[in-house]
């Protein structure tokens, strides 16, 4: 899943929690300077006008941070958001005054709203702010710069995250993908003191604003209680729980068949066995988990790896380079380049050095091409991305998104190449950050991306505490609903899949695909929080970190390590939303939106039948259904924006299961005879 990518800000929704004073010497000093005889509303007015200012300043000091990581960035980006927390606390001491005053309604929803819009709360204390900016700072570009070294001297090798995904997703070899795992989950370990300490920092900033912890301050952000969250997504979760069971039964039976005893660690699934890190999107398993091989040819990561190897072979033509073995041609015409220039014969030594540049030059010719046809095919599978969203009537990306994203991991420095969304101005400054490589996930996450972008651009006309998801949930349902109208006929229509029709087979084959990126991921869309929640409260200690990883792993996704997972591990910090503190409830939350959404603009565009063969793609009225509500933002609770989309102001995971209702019995009937569930230990973490 891809983050929001926000200045350390969550663009929440009005909370149940009122305004609490902050209590110390400095927070009254703050609230005095605000000026004399301001309203309420005027004090609203002249926020937004500050954050708006501030914004683009926090916004580049952050990308810089996250596309050129060095200690210069960082320093930049920690210094930059500590400035940002200092204003951000001034504003909310300064808010106190105001308190059973009378108000607009959408002034009472503003000044909420601010108490809530960092997910990063910092201390009053100076010193702790600046602790706080600097560890958060250099937790994330520890992810960044992480990488896998084995070897020694010249055989030394080391591998970043991509590299490592690479091998779960390709290799079915055991060890090899074994290696992979525990070679990234080593990154983490020297990240577990930093965090230990952040969360302590976090925390004291959450109790200065009246919460009695930061997982307290995340849940009162969803228009509710924030005891009622937990039990809200609890109802949801077992609404779609027999469901992953299924999966969860099937998935584990075709892993023994290919494993053998090793397909299983007693009943539950390999956590490095899963196609992906953290076992959140079983999408690359599709070669053992693929119903019927080959019916509905669904395989779009080979159709988009085709395309960009024919863009690479249109280069290799154009630079006049044998395509079957572009080096070795290379370094010939280099060589008989430098050789003419030389203009005499060479001596031995001089033969020697042309032929070092010759080989040098043809690398660089060569990586250049490469990087030329993969910038190209981003690009490209970026631009049909955009295509789905013009369909229905929304604007093109401003041409600074061309030249402004990182589309590509650069070949001279450390990125985090995690994908993410960025706006960077409130006012058409729109960026995505990713390291795009031709497959599936990859060309599903832009897709997903571009919904972020759209979001800000329906909302920027709002003022700024209004310019976010009605909650955190609905950013990041807005591109998954796009996903989901990416049916076989729109994949066959853009050239990715190949026949016509659908019959049985290929129905459960799309049904499968869809599954293994969206019902796969929905235990892990709650277990994260479910962890931080525990580490915020202090029901799990830093001994205990990695102890209560893995049985909630074990509770909610039925997965374990293969081998044992010590508190000398942080396996938590593997993932990148826990080092960049990005809450992750949203994201349970958005698959289950994301249907309801689909459902209601599959009903708008006049769409008759199953559900799962409903694709709005070119439809202006669904497309004007969903852009209104995306300009809505953040300036009413979410429950109204759902109900104008869906009728309901209730998430209810029906239409998810109405959508997956063939493959579900499907399921049922493969599994039949199986023993299907597993046993997780339910012990508490010992105090």
């Amino acid at each position: 899943m891809t983050p929001r990518r926000l200045p350390l800000v969550l663009s929440v929704c009005l909370g149940a929690a009122t305004l609490a004073g902050c209590g110390s010497d400095d927070a009254k000093k703050e609230a005095e300077a605000s000026p004399k005889g301001e309203t309420a509303d005027a004090f609203i007015a002249r926020v937004n006008d500050e954050y708006k200012a501030m914004y683009p300043e926090i916004t580049s000091a952050q990308w810089l941070s996250a596309t050129y990581i060095n200690d210069d960035s960082q320093r930049i980006a920690a210094k930059a958001n500590e400035r940002y927390l200092t204003q951000l606390n001034a504003w909310i001491a300064q808010s106190r005054k105001f308190e059973g005053q009378k108000m607009t309604p959408a002034t009472a929803r503003a000044i909420a709203l601010l108490k809530l819009s960092s997910s990063m709360p910092a201390p009053h204390d100076p010193a702790k702010l600046s602790e706080l900016t600097r560890i958060a700072t250099s937790l994330e570009g520890a992810y960044g710069e992480g990488a896998y070294c084995t070897g020694e001297g010249e055989a030394r090798r080391c591998r970043q995250l991509g590299e490592l995904e690479d091998v779960l997703r390709s290799s079915r070899d055991y060890d090899q993908q074994l290696d992979a795992w525990q070679g990234w989950h080593s990154v983490a370990i020297p990240m577990r003191q930093e965090y230990s300490r952040f969360a302590e920092l976090v925390n004291e900033g959450s109790r200065d604003m009246g919460f009695a912890d930061t997982g307290e301050l995340w849940r009162s952000g969803y228009d509710m209680a924030p005891g009622e969250v937990a039990a809200e997504t609890d109802r949801l979760w077992n609404q779609v729980k027999p469901l992953y069971e299924q999966l969860h039964c099937y998935a584990r039976t075709k892993l023994v068949a290919q494993y053998g005893a090793r397909g299983q660690v007693d009943g539950l699934l390999p956590a490095h066995l899963m196609g992906n890190m953290w076992q959140q999107d079983w999408s690359n398993l599709w070669d053992l988990l693929q119903p019927y091989p080959g019916a509905g040819s669904l395989d779009i990561g080979s159709a988009l790896r085709t395309q960009a190897d024919a863009e690479y072979e249109k280069l290799l033509t154009a630079a006049k380079l044998d395509t079957q073995d572009p080096f070795e041609s290379a370094r010939d015409g280099a060589y008989a380049t430098q050789l003419k220039q030389l203009g005499h014969a060479p001596s031995d030594e001089e033969r020697e050095a042309l032929s070092r540049r010759a080989y040098d030059t043809a690398i660089a010719q060569v990586a250049d091409l490469r990087q030329r046809a993969d910038l190209a095919t981003a690009k490209a599978m970026t631009a049909r991305a955009q295509d789905f969203y013009t369909s229905l009537g929304m604007p093109k990306l401003p041409e600074s998104y061309w030249s402004k994203s990182q589309f590509l991991k650069p070949r001279d420095r450390n990125v985090v190449c995690h994908a993410s969304a960025w706006d960077m101005n409130m006012e058409g400054d729109v960026r995505t950050k990713m390291c795009i490589a031709p497959g599936e996930e990859d060309f599903t996450t832009i897709y997903h991306e571009l919904g972020h972008l759209y979001y800000d651009l329906a909302y920027n006309p709002q003022p700024p505490l209004f310019q976010g998801g009605a909650n955190d949930g609905f950013h990041e349902a807005i591109g998954d609903t796009i996903v989901l109208a990416m049916t076989p006929d729109y994949l066959r229509s853009i050239g990715l899949a190949q026949g016509e029709g659908q019959d049985q087979q290929a129905l459960v084959n799309a049904q499968m695909r869809m599954a293994l990126a969206k019902v796969s991921f929905l235990p892990f869309g709650l277990m994260i929080d479910r962890w931080r929640w525990g580490v915020f409260d202090g029901s799990i200690k830093p001994d205990h970190y990695n102890q209560a990883w893995w049985q909630l792993k074990a509770q909610y996704q039925g997965v374990a390590p293969a081998s044992p997972r010590d508190e000398t591990f942080f396996d938590a910090g593997a993932k990148y939303h826990v080092p960049g503190n990005t809450p992750y409830t949203r994201y349970f939350m958005a698959h289950i939106l994301q249907f309801q959404f689909y459902k209601a603009l599959c009903d708008a565009a006049g769409h008759t039948g199953p559900l799962n063969q409903c694709s709005f793609y070119g439809n202006k009225v669904a497309g004007q259904k969903f852009w209104a509500m995306l300009g809505k933002g953040a300036s009413q609770p979410w429950q109204a924006t759902l109900k104008g989309m869906t009728g309901s102001d209730r998430m209810d995971a029906g239409p998810l299961l109405e959508y997956f209702a063939p493959l579900q019995g499907w399921l049922k009937q493969q599994n039949e005879g199986q023993r299907c569930g597993w046993q997780a230990s339910t012990a508490k973490p010992t105090p």
